[in-house]
């Protein structure tokens, strides 16, 4: 008797991890409109393909069972993309690939410990490092003085991120437009330098769907790669602010980038010394817009 194989155990768990995981989400929860006349629970099939930068027919198999071993690298952008635990994530990797997912270590523990020791070593200037997604792998005491406690966690752990889809951003960055249309085009020259990298594509997905702006210039291919400027940005605690900065590569292929945050004028000095020592008491620092 013929008929339909049946599923090994281990894909069949797969599936059943990947929809569970998929329909806790809401689209909200990941950057994406809800859209009306919304039946589906959680995240929908082609959601998670475009968080991930995978096709839905490979997506919608990989579900089914009937895709080989997927790469360590798109199991990764999967496990991004699903807001996985990382328990959840060795999860992923044991249920799709047999083995344990690759070991992936603490964003500082990337960073030379020369340039960890650079960033102490700046205590007036907000300073920090990026790789080249923008994503905050460290920073100093006066970054986050400036940009707040929570910088470089949650939607902050990305200056693109934090610039595009925090309401806030618009507030804080006077100069908004020029400064977003720059960390597009300092995005993409990233994203030509690390052609592939399943993060990127996921980063650019979620942005493309978020932000109309965002969309239309990554649209126009703008190559803008700053490397020194002036932003206007207004603080909640210390008012209005003039700000140089400089942004140095630290590599090669720029894998990591050192910004660096200088007062503009005497009197954008002494409020960034004001906010230095309030923080240094203990008192809220309030966010703004880090790119």
């Amino acid at each position: 008797m013929t008929g339909t194989p049946q599923r090994a155990p281990q894909q069949a768990e797969l599936a059943a991890f990947l929809r569970a995981k998929r329909t806790r989400l809401q689209p909200e929860d990941v950057g994406l409109p809800r859209g009306p006349r919304r039946r589906t629970p959680g995240l929908r099939r082609q959601e998670v393909a475009q968080l991930a930068a995978v096709s839905v027919e490979w997506y919608v198999r990989l579900e089914q069972g009937r895709v080989g071993t997927p790469g360590a690298a798109v199991l990764h952008a999967l496990a991004d993309a699903l807001r996985l635990t990382p328990d959840e994530s060795r999860h992923l990797h044991l249920l799709a690939r047999r083995e344990p997912a690759p070991s992936t270590p603490a964003r500082t523990d990337r960073v030379r410990p020369s340039l960890l020791q650079l960033l102490d070593g700046i205590p007036l200037f907000p300073a920090y490092l990026t790789d080249h997604r923008l994503d905050v792998l460290a920073h100093n005491t006066a970054a986050r003085a400036l940009f707040g406690t929570g910088f470089g966690t949650g939607r902050a752990d990305n200056t693109a991120r934090m610039l595009f889809l925090d309401p806030a951003a618009r507030t804080s960055q006077l100069d908004w437009s020029r400064v977003a249309r720059e960390t597009v085009g300092h995005l993409r020259a990233g994203h030509a330098r690390h052609p592939g990298d399943p993060r990127t594509a996921a980063l650019v997905a979620e942005l493309r769907s978020h932000s109309h702006e965002f969309d239309v210039w990554w649209n126009d291919h703008t190559v803008l790669e700053r490397s020194a400027g002036n932003k206007r940005v207004r603080h909640p605690a210390a008012g209005e602010l003039r700000l140089r900065y400089d942004i140095l590569s630290t590599g090669p292929a720029a894998d990591h980038l050192l910004f660096t945050i200088t007062p503009a004028d005497p009197t954008t000095e002494h409020a960034l010394r004001r906010l230095l020592t309030t923080t240094a008491v203990g008192a809220d620092v309030h966010p703004i817009s880090a790119a």
